[in-house]
């Protein structure tokens, strides 16, 4: 102890030496310097065995992975889901059997990521973008994952376009500016793009903080109950704060000041106990095609209007605490939408087919082969048994209580794992069909874009119209006159608006034939042919209370820099638009 260091005030042991505050190697041996490499002399020069700048600079080298190609700037906090125990004023075993939805006050803790899409890992989070709204529930049976966005549908309806879409929202590959030539050349030629485009340029694009948007699982799963039988299922988030958004002029204020004003408002709020709240609710339909309905209910660029698919309470997600480190929690936290529990399922939306291989595949490439292993992707509270072994980084084997370590194999009599006996039964519906590459049948792309045009505050239709007007004003001609030819589609107002901003008519683009391949339902066909005489009205009452059709509060740049305190929203359940 004669060699311990002194605090040289007191002259006893530091307090960092006592309380095991040691700064050491990932070897464990304490580093007495860490201000000088070894050298020969003062001046050098540097020695190749100077083992601990080596290991602290090839780590650093390494300290970052392959950031996510898409939502790669994001923000994990934790806390829990309260059911219900029933799904509307029914019992949840009705649809599900499901644990965690089972009984009234059952919490499931959960880690949740809000995000960005489009931009890198350090863009602003006032970009006009879709948020990520991506939960973990770790279920006694195991990890469920719910991976949605703030947004309830999205650009494209088949998988195989998704890295289309996102090479169009990316930066150009050779300027590496993210053009609206490009985005909206692809968007022209994608009908079904219509009604994402408009929920995403009007100030849903840009919510004010992550606490005041909504959240979708977007595409349409399944529920299963104890009987097998099934119904279809899609998930909404409701936030008990409300809904805040900004315009593009007031996000223009809050980047040039703060570029993770998101970030840091739900991390504030957290810290000083103002925990966020998301009422969670389902719509269900029976599960079949559905061809009473002029869309398929599989479609993710359709929302089920609640008029007819009704919203019903599940439960209430509480978020209560923050990560204790952004990059062990937050850039290797790995979701997906195959991450299901026993009395979930698929259905065969064919986005989400896609989602489930490529989400897992990007975990793999991304985090290492053996992401699941750690902490905050574990299943925490479940029994974890596999016979998958070694790959990069394996922290240890999933080995049962009891198992015999030499058997990584099944079937196997000499005390290897073995299959479950719960084997619970699924009786979905029978498919029968040509193999084929084809689209839904059922497209009708613009009558939901019209429901939500009518449905949008004033303001929040005035702010589409403008951002729309505003980015096709950068495109080229032929672009401009097929988007505008769309919007004539979707809505008389819509089509005249942003065309009188462009410079472009109905009568200038009358003579545009549909898109090859673009199939138009009898209405469609009539609506060409009257292409801006449509007579259509801005009435939300048509349409009754469509997905996202609430109050939106107009939020300041003053206010989100403030940490949104004190703004009179309310919960976005109790406002239908006006």
């Amino acid at each position: 102890m004669a060699n311990s260091p002194k605090n040289p005030k007191s002259g006893k042991s530091s307090a960092s030496e006592t309380s095991g505050q040691v700064l050491t190697n990932r070897q464990g041996h304490p580093i007495a310097n860490n201000q000088s490499q070894r050298t020969v002399g003062s001046r050098g020069p540097a020695t190749l065995e100077n083992y601990q700048f080596l290991e602290k600079i090839t780590h650093f080298d390494r300290e970052r992975i392959p950031e996510r190609v898409v939502h790669a700037r994001g923000f994990v906090c934790y806390g829990e889901f309260e059911a219900t125990g029933k799904i509307g004023d029914e019992p949840a075993s009705k649809y599900t059997r499901a644990k965690l939805f089972q009984e009234a006050g059952k919490k499931t803790p959960l880690a949740i990521r809000f995000s960005t899409v489009i931009g890198g890992r350090d863009s602003s989070e006032v970009a006009r973008d879709p948020r990520g709204f991506a939960v973990k529930f770790y279920t006694e049976d195991g990890n469920w994952d719910l991976v949605g966005n703030n947004l309830a549908v999205f650009f494209i309806r088949d998988a195989i376009k998704f890295p289309d879409v996102i090479h169009s929202l990316k930066p150009d590959p050779v300027t590496f500016r993210q053009e609206p030539n490009r985005i909206f050349d692809f968007m022209s030629q994608t009908p079904e793009s219509m009604h994402m485009l408009t929920h995403l340029f009007s100030p849903r694009g840009i919510p004010a903080s992550y606490r005041h948007m909504e959240g979708f699982g977007v595409n349409t799963y399944k529920m299963v109950n104890a009987q097998g039988d099934t119904v279809l299922v899609k998930y909404h988030f409701h936030p008990r704060c409300g809904l805040a958004s900004l315009t593009a002029e007031e996000a223009a204020k809050v980047q040039g000041q703060d570029l993770g004003s998101a970030s840091k408002d739900l991390y504030e709020a957290i810290e000083r106990g103002e925990y966020p709240q998301w009422d969670m609710y389902v719509q269900i339909m029976e599960d079949h095609d559905h061809p009473e309905l002029d869309w398929d209910p599989l479609d993710d660029t359709k929302i089920w209007p609640e008029r007819d698919f009704p919203l019903r309470h599940v439960g209430v997600m509480t978020l209560n605490r923050n990560v204790q480190d952004h990059f062990n929690e937050n850039e290797q936290i790995a979701m997906g939408t195959g991450v299901l529990v026993d009395g979930l399922d698929f259905s065969d939306d064919k986005m989400l087919v896609g989602r489930t291989f490529s989400y897992s595949d990007t975990q793999r490439y991304r985090v290492g082969t053996n992401y699941l292993q750690l902490p905050v992707n574990q299943a925490k509270n479940a029994k974890v048994a596999t016979n998958l072994n070694g790959g990069q980084m394996s922290y240890g084997r999933d080995l049962a209580p009891g198992q015999n370590p030499h058997v990584n194999y099944e079937p196997s009599i000499h005390g290897g794992l073995h299959e479950s006996s719960r084997e619970e039964p699924n009786n979905p519906p029978e498919i029968r069909g040509r193999l084929t590459r084809s689209v839904i049948e059922r497209r009708n792309d613009y009558s939901h874009a019209r429901g939500r045009y009518c449905t949008m505050m004033e303001w929040e239709r005035d702010d589409l119209v403008l951002n729309m007007g505003t980015l096709l004003g950068q495109c080229e001609r032929d672009v401009q006159e097929r988007m505008v030819w769309h919007l004539f589609m979707v809505h008389d107002d819509y089509g005249s608006r942003v065309g009188d901003m462009l410079g472009i008519t109905a009568d200038d683009v009358r003579h545009l034939p549909p898109l090859p391949k673009q199939v138009l339902t009898d209405d469609e066909k009539g609506r060409m042919e009257k292409l801006g005489r449509n007579g259509d009205p801005i009435d939300p009452t048509v349409w009754g209370q469509w997905t996202s059709s609430v109050k939106n509060y107009k939020a300041s740049a003053e206010e989100v820099l403030g940490g949104m305190r004190n703004v009179p929203t309310e919960p976005a359940t109790r406002q239908a638009a006006e």
